[in-house]
């Protein structure tokens, strides 16, 4: 077991299961596919990127090593971005070699297929997972 110092109450508290790195296999194979713990968690990360700027969308990405990047659409005069691209740019300078995983949180009825390219650039066999404002999802959708 893990013991960590809850900062909260001053004292130790034992974590019930140590967390191990998930990866897209987690996720249910088939048609009605559920999303595995570590895509749940970029789904949060998407969904907050989202909120914290009140963005049209949100996106999160998990490369090979379980890093997780997060970003939110952004509409400037001079440069527009999507927000999965945006996850992907961060990835990719970051060092990213390979993506497993992939968000986009937004209340349009699809990915824009330029963002799904993008994705596709660096992750042919990532999962991408679309969900609503919300959380519920929307799509997974496979290569």
């Amino acid at each position: 077991m893990d013991r960590r110092m809850d900062r909260r109450r001053g004292g130790l508290s034992v974590a019930a299961a140590a967390t191990r790195v998930g990866r897209v296999s987690d996720a249910q194979p088939g048609p009605d596919a559920q999303p595995g713990p570590e895509d749940i968690k970029i789904i949060t990360l998407a969904r907050s990127a989202r909120a914290r700027v009140a963005a049209a969308e949100g996106a999160a990405v998990r490369d090979e090593t379980g890093r997780t990047y997060a970003a939110a659409a952004v509409a400037l005069p001079s440069l527009r971005l999507s927000a999965l691209r945006l996850a992907v740019a961060m990835a990719v300078s970051s060092g990213a070699a390979r993506l497993e995983a992939a968000v986009l949180v937004s209340d349009a009825d699809e990915p824009d297929p330029a963002d799904l390219a993008a994705v596709r650039d660096i992750g042919p066999d990532a999962t991408v997972f679309h969900a609503g404002s919300d959380g519920t999802l929307r799509a997974t959708l496979r290569p």
